[in-house]
This record gives C-alpha cells, sequence and structure tokens, in this order.
C-alpha cells in the first residue's frame, strides 16, 4: 500500500530514540551534578551555578556544531551509515565513561559524547530522507514519525534517568544513559538488513582529464541558497523554542501556580510536557498537512514553516498573559503555562520534522550530510541565541521579553508568507509529486 512506510523507517525510528534517551537523559542531569555540593548524600562536583551553565551552554552548542565535521566524514570517507554506527558507539562509551569517578572520565566522557552527536545526528535523519524517492509523498509524514521517536526519548529520559541520577546516584544516571545508547545500537545493528539501500557511501568516478567533483548545476545553486534561508528559520525558530530550557523553567518555578488537587508538581517535571505534545500531535498535525495537500492547497515546507513560525510565537504571547497576572502580585495560572507550551509545540511540528525533510529533498546527493551538518550547526548557534534572549529578562523583565519573541516571530513568519512563492520557484520543482512509492 501506498501509505506504508518503508520498513526502515522503524529501524531509524527506535534508534534515534534510543540515542535522543540518552541524551536528554544525561542533559537531565549534568547541570544538578556539577552543582551539587562535594558533601553529604549524592555529591556531586560542587561548582557555582554559573560555571555550571557555562559548560553546559558550550556542551549543548558543540554537539551540534560538530555535525558539520560528521557531515562531510560520511559524505567524503565512510558513507552516513558507516558513520551513525561509529557515533552511537562514541556515545556509549562516553556515557559509560561518565559513570565513573573522577575529572579524568568527566571530561573524557563529555568529549566522547560531543563527537559522538556530531556523527550520528545529521546522518541519521539523512538516511530518513533516503528511504524515500524523489516526490515522495510520505516523506514529510515518515519525518514527523521520526521526529515522534525523538520526543519519546526526549519525553521518558528525564522522568527516568533524572529520577535515578537525584535519587541514587549520579552515576548510575548517566550509566542508565549509557545502556539506553547500546540498546540503540542493537537495534540498528539488527536493523541492517532494511537500510541495504540507504547511508552508502557515494563514489564518484574520476575519468581521464575530468575532476573527481563536477560543479555544481544553477538549480543545485539555487536550492541551495534556498537551504542557507531555511537555516535562518531553524536559528529562530530554536532561539525561541529553547526559552523551555532556561527562562521558561525558571518562570515556572518561581511565578507560576504549580498546586494540582493539593500537591505542588516541581517545575523540573514539566520540561516533559513539550516531548509529550510532540507524541500526542505530531500524526495530527502530519494528516492535517497531508489532507490539505491533497485538496490541492498550499502545504510546500516553506509555507508550513512560515506558518509554524506564527503558530509557535503566539504561544510566547499566552506567557505575556501570565506574566501580566503575576504583575498583580499572584502566581500566575498553570493554564498559561501548558498552552504556550501547546501552541510551541504545534509551530514546531510545522518546522523542526519538516526542515529535515526538506533538506533532504533540496541538497545534493554528494553533500547530503554536510548541509544536515550546517542545520544542526544551525540548531547549536539557535541554542546559545536562547540563552542570551533569556539573559535579557534579568534586565528588561520576563513580559518585555516574552512580548518581544511573540512580536519577532510574528513578523518573521508573515515575512516569509510574502516572498514564500519566489523561495519556493528556486526550489525547481523539488517537492513536486512524482509518485507515492509502493
Amino acid at each position: 500500500m501506498a501509505s506504508k512506510h518503508p520498513k526502515g523507517l522503524p529501524i531509524l525510528f527506535f534508534t534515534e530514540m534510543w540515542e535522543r534517551f540518552s541524551f536528554y537523559g544525561m542533559r537531565a542531569i549534568l547541570v544538578l551534578y556539577l552543582t551539587k555540593q562535594t558533601m553529604g548524600e549524592n555529591p556531586g562536583l560542587g561548582w557555582s551555578a554559573s560555571d555550571a551553565l557555562v559548560l553546559y551552554g558550550w556542551y549543548t552548542m558543540l554537539v551540534y556544531v560538530m555535525a558539520i565535521p560528521g557531515g562531510i566524514i560520511a559524505d567524503r570517507f565512510l558513507g552516513q551509515k558507516k558513520t551513525v554506527f561509529i557515533g552511537g558507539i562514541l556515545i556509549a562509551i562516553g556515557q559509560l565513561t561518565l559513570a565513573m569517578e573522577g575529572m579524568v572520565p568527566f571530561y573524557t566522557g563529555l568529549a566522547l559524547i560531543i563527537s559522538g552527536v556530531g556523527l550520528l545526528k545529521p546522518n541519521i535523519s539523512t538516511m530518513v530522507g533516503g528511504l524515500y524517492k524523489e516526490g515522495d509523498s510520505r516523506r514529510d509524514s515518515g519525518f514527523i514519525i521520526f521526529y515522534i521517536g525523538i520526543n519519546i526519548g526526549a519525553a521518558s529520559a528525564p522522568l527516568l534517568i533524572g529520577y535515578i541520577g537525584e535519587v541514587y546516584g549520579w552515576h548510575y544516571g548517566f550509566g542508565l544513559a549509557g545502556i539506553g545508547m547500546l540498546l540503540g545500537q542493537v537495534v540498528y545493528i539488527w536493523g541492517q538488513k532494511f537500510l541495504k539501500d540507504v547511508g552508502n557511501l557515494i563514489v564518484v568516478k574520476k575519468e581521464a582529464g575530468r575532476k573527481e567533483h563536477t560543479p555544481l548545476t544553477k538549480i543545485e545553486k539555487d536550492r541551495i541558497i534556498v537551504l542557507m534561508i531555511s537555516f535562518i528559520i531553524v536559528i529562530v525558530f530554536w532561539a525561541a523554542y529553547e526559552q523551555a530550557g532556561g527562562l521558561m523553567n525558571l518562570y515556572t518555578k518561581e511565578k507560576i501556580n504549580r498546586m494540582v488537587f493539593g500537591f505542588e508538581i516541581p517545575a523540573s517535571l514539566f520540561q516533559s510536557v513539550p516531548a509529550i505534545f510532540v507524541i500526542i500531535f505530531g500524526t495530527i498535525v502530519a494528516a492535517f498537512w497531508n489532507k490539505r495537500m491533497k485538496k490541492g492547497k498550499e502545504s510546500s515546507s516553506l509555507f508550513k514553516m512560515a506558518v509554524g513560525t506564527i503558530v509557535m510565537g503566539t504561544g510566547f504571547l499566552m506567557m505575556s498573559g501570565a506574566a501580566l497576572q503575576a504583575a498583580t502580585g499572584v502566581k500566575a495560572m498553570l493554564i498559561w503555562l501548558i498552552l504556550s507550551y501547546l501552541l510551541q509545540v504545534l509551530g514546531e511540528l510545522s518546522i523542526s520534522p519538516v526542515a529535515l525533510s526538506f533538506i533532504t529533498k533540496l541538497a545534493p546527493a554528494r553533500y547530503a550530510s554536510i548541509m544536515m551538518g550546517i542545520y544542526f550547526a544551525a540548531t547549536g548557534l539557535g541554542n546559545k541565541l536562547a540563552g542570551m534572549v533569556g539573559e535579557l529578562a534579568t534586565h528588561a523583565g520576563e513580559l518585555e521579553v516574552f512580548t518581544g519573541i511573540f512580536l519577532f516571530c510574528l513578523a518573521f513568519g508573515l515575512l516569509l508568507l510574502v516572498f514564500f512563492k519566489k523561495l519556493k520557484a528556486l526550489t525547481h520543482g523539488a517537492e513536486d509529486i512524482v509518485e507515492e512509492a509502493p
């Protein structure tokens, strides 16, 4: 049936799910471990909050920036399939190294994880695109399914690894993250029979008197221009969306009424809410865009990303409502936070997985992993900008920052809608439906 997805998709789905379980689990306890006192029960490293956040900022940026060399290694030397395997092994070793005591294992583990994520992250996403032929209408929905796998890992890891780390010991938590990555590798190795035709090294034969790589065509150059513009959208998206782990997290702890039926919900628990919403609404959003496409209405990737930017920005308008209520001297209602996360996720589902799919449609085959690497580097830059934007709230106030994010996303999204048809023309029909693969 045309609606069925390739058998390789579940393999990549579960491999990425366990990788994200490992990544977000370790991410959930890293700063807590760094700042926990060195004496007493379950001791940490005793760093100041400032020093811990500096290390955390560099770490979260580097894991994505390293996707550029990871893409180059795949495209030029190993192919995506082998690079993903090596990356997964490095991540698992890195997590298990963190389970050891001492500063040498700590820094060694971080370096291994950064290198491993850089090798795995851009290439497994490119492999998902490789499962679909050019023009296959299932590609976008396939990436949303893949994206749900990411968020299953992201939703479960802070709850399980965070609990183990805080209650039983930080190093047990790091070790559990490593075990999760090993499970992902087992799935990946077992599923190689379904990935025979995807992720292999593309060898360009060198003919006499000709260069090894032929120049890019005008169509390929135009498509790369559009990709670079889409990366700006990605930076804007993550700079806004990653407020969840910083400014919104602190705001939830200090100024949101978290009492439900007489029980105060821990602020950290709300970090799982966006991922849970992705799992719930992922297929619904995919069905909406698919239905719109079948009706002949505009549903190109650029259009989706423009609309998604506006919807995501509206989520921060909800936080402006919370800030106005908190300004009266009472804690803001929890519904403001939930609605904000809901709108942010609905926007996210029209941006992040769509951007992954978009890259695999437009990038020249021999540069596919490199372009995916640049995408993740843009993600890293967006994460870094998110911290800078969040810091503005300590000077300008939360209301002004939340409202500013909303207005910027609204203006940026509307600008994209004005020019998306001209940008779409530069893709030279990359999203035209040729046929649905069987």
